[in-house]
């Protein structure tokens, strides 16, 4: 870590601005001089604007003229603007860090606010969203996308948007310095596209407020971000257990291979458990999407739909006899009855209009305590039902847009928009809490800055493309440098599941090294009643076992990394450049990354490749652990091989990590795969666990 040395210099570069833009003289510009920068250890901003209705005003040279370094108290500057407004800028050090506020007197009438940061030539940036892409989220996964970790020449919205929704105010520069934009309001970070030696940052609302931090390792300015914004929460330790989901469970007279179904719960339920168990893949949470519940989306007053999924209090018993936990889905707004009577006392955020099928209406006003406490309420019914945990879909579509409605509290609709997922989880999370203790987890696909501490994340309706799998590949990187330690993809994809065999197996080796390794949804099927040749795919029946079965051999290892995030902010999953910034290969080999300290993993995605380019960071040697008499020195790119099933990984030597003999456990895996379990022996356990409870 390096400390500040700040300087804030005036001076009278003038940058072109529209003529109605301009104000009288020259533009304000300062520079911040810290030790931790790259490398001269200037940084310049200018451009500095604010912007009314009849325009943008360029803020004054006057309003930075004659200013020496910061010292210990700060320093303010105040200008008079032509339209009467006193503008004032306040600037606060500390050691690593420093704080800028940009304010208005009177505010009323200023719509946003903005700046420019000179910009390298080769300068990397990189965070503000797992999405790849700005733009529709299919853009991210577009076939033959070259952007990856890098977000140079990128424009991009600060404003949460379906479903790739994971977002963060937070930037990270390979010059060795980090913005943080402060506050919930919509925004715009360009980065050295629009001019390709600026930076901009604009946001919207009546004051702009940035901390700018500096330091030659990135990894201290990803860890004080993330402890700033959260610190990310902890969750319990089955967590880090494989999961498996289907997207609508029905329930069926027959298994998949036509034996007849007598046992007392879901079909598909008591199939996957069966099956799991049978092939030796471990399984520690089950979740079920909606629907669960009766009406016209299957999510009517937070009750059970007794058809669908019969004894369903049973159910989680029967799951936790056998260590797993029962997620559900839950969503942000009030069916059934609920919906009458909340739209009855106001309860609905305001403005929005039933859309055709129901869904996502009316969503709940988080800022009203009373509709908070009902959707609550409803929560809370699921609770006592032995439910361990929550998927959270939604919360980043279908709000209204007209910018003058005002929620509970008095905030319009656009400053509470990227509020809104935060506050969400923060009420799930609370009622959870309650009911369970530290016993549970809530599970979002929408995060903004305030979500950290009460969440972990998954990636949203990712395609089930290869090129899907390499957007979920920088995802869990991206996430990992905005402060949300705790991610996981839908493994084989939500949208356009194709189901390839081979890119299947390669998202199962990648999400085996991710903390949240969830199977699912598969079509509604699984890879023994696949929707195309072969239908028993003993293939990926093999695979999932294996790296399944990696996935919980590393659960105590996933979770004392999590400890870690909880406590220091480091995430679990590292960029490459996070542990060795000086290397230029740290920053382009961005496949590659580090699960925790001691693991390097490099997921293929793409279909046919068979060797992989890898770089081991500096100050280690590695072992290969599928050739444990290979090391290697870090600080190099080698070529290994990547077989379909062989996820290139390398374990630090001298660490404490033992993941077997990969070779043998794969074999094991294919020979057990080819083995048709048997599930009506299988079904006896079923029933008479359940006869047993009745006695």
């Amino acid at each position: 870590m390096r400390f500040f040395a700040m300087t804030i210099i005036a001076a009278l570069l003038s940058i072109p601005v529209p003529a109605q833009q301009r104000s009288a003289g020259e533009a304000a510009t300062f520079v911040l001089r810290a030790s931790g920068l790259k490398p001269s250890g200037d940084l310049r901003f200018d451009g500095l604007f604010y912007e009314t209705a009849t325009g943008r005003v360029a803020l004054p040279a006057t309003l930075t003229a004659g200013r020496g370094p910061i010292g210990g108290e700060g320093w303010t500057g105040e200008v008079r603007m032509p339209d009467g407004r006193l503008i004032r800028a306040r600037v606060s050090s500390q050691a690593n860090a420093f704080n800028i506020l940009l304010t208005a007197m009177p505010d009323d009438g200023v719509l946003r606010w903005g700046l420019a940061i000179d910009a390298l030539p080769d300068e990397y940036y990189t965070g503000l969203a797992e999405r790849v892409v700005d733009g529709p989220q299919q853009a991210s996964w577009a076939p033959g996308i070259d952007t990856a970790m890098n977000l140079r020449g990128q424009r991009f919205d600060m404003l949460v948007k379906p479903t790739l929704s994971l977002y963060a105010p937070f930037y990270l520069s390979s010059r060795g310095y980090s913005l943080f934009a402060k506050g919930t309001w919509p925004g715009v970070f360009d980065f050295a596209r629009q001019r390709p030696d600026r930076v901009v940052v604009e946001f919207e609302g009546p004051s702009f407020e940035l901390k700018i931090s500096s330091s030659s390792d990135p990894s201290f300015l990803v860890r004080a971000h993330a402890m700033e914004a959260g610190p990310p929460v902890l969750p319990p330790k089955w967590m880090y257990s494989p999961w498996r989901w289907r997207d609508e469970h029905t329930q069926r007279i027959t298994y998949y291979d036509g034996t007849p179904v007598t046992g007392p719960f879901n079909s598909e339920v008591m199939e996957d458990i069966l099956m799991m168990r049978a092939f030796g893949i471990p399984n520690g949470v089950y979740w079920i999407d909606r629907p669960w519940g009766p009406g016209e989306i299957g999510y009517d007053d937070f009750e059970i739909d007794g058809q669908r999924l019969p004894h369903f209090a049973e159910m989680t018993q029967w799951l936790e006899s056998l260590n797993i936990k029962t997620l559900l889905w839950i969503a942000p707004f009030f069916k059934g009855k609920m919906e009458e009577e909340a739209l009855a006392k106001g309860y609905g955020l305001p403005g929005q209009t039933r859309p055709r099928n129901g869904s996502n209406y009316p969503l709940v006003d988080l800022t009203n305590a009373a509709a908070k406490a009902y959707w609550q309420d409803g929560i809370a019914k699921l609770l006592r039902l032995g439910v361990a945990g929550f998927k959270l879909d939604r919360a980043e579509e279908n709000l209204p847009q007209n910018e003058s409605l005002r929620v509970a509290d008095n905030r319009t609709i656009r400053e509470y928009r990227n509020e809104y997922p935060a506050m969400y989880v923060k009420a799930a999370y609370e009622v959870a809490k309650k009911f369970r203790g530290d016993d549970f987890i809530v599970m979002p696909r929408a995060g903004y800055s305030g979500s950290g501490p009460y969440a972990v994340f998954w990636g949203g309706d990712i395609g089930g493309t290869q090129d899907g799998l390499r957007a979920s590949i920088i995802g869990v990187q991206r996430a990992a440098v905005m402060g949300y330690p705790n991610w996981g993809s839908d493994t084989c994809g939500y949208n356009e599941q194709l189901m390839e065999q081979e890119v299947c197996g390669r998202w199962l080796a990648f999400s085996a090294f991710t903390p949240i390794m969830e199977v699912g949804p598969t079509r509604n099927v699984a890879f023994w009643n696949a929707p195309r040749p072969p239908t028993y795919d003993d293939t990926l029946i093999a695979t999932w076992r294996m790296y399944a079965r990696l996935h919980e051999s590393l659960r105590d290892y996933s979770y004392k990394y999590a400890e870690e995030a909880h406590k220091t902010g480091m995430p679990i999953v590292r960029p490459l450049f996070l542990v060795d910034p000086a290397h230029h290969a740290a920053w382009e080999n961005w496949w590659t990354y580090l699960y925790g300290p001691d693991l390097i993993v490099s997921p293929v995605w793409e279909k046919g490749q068979r060797k992989q380019q890898v770089y081991l960071p500096a100050g280690n040697r590695w072992r290969d652990a599928w050739n444990p008499d290979k090391t290697y020195e870090g600080g190099q790119t080698i070529s290994v091989g990547a077989e379909t099933h062989q996820l290139p990984i390398f374990i630090r030597v001298g660490s404490s990590v033992k993941l077997g003999d990969l070779n043998q456990l794969w074999r094991d895996s294919v020979q057990i795969a080819k083995n048709k379990p048997n599930l009506h022996e299988l079904e006896t356990s079923v029933n008479g666990w359940f006869e047993k409870q009745k006695r």
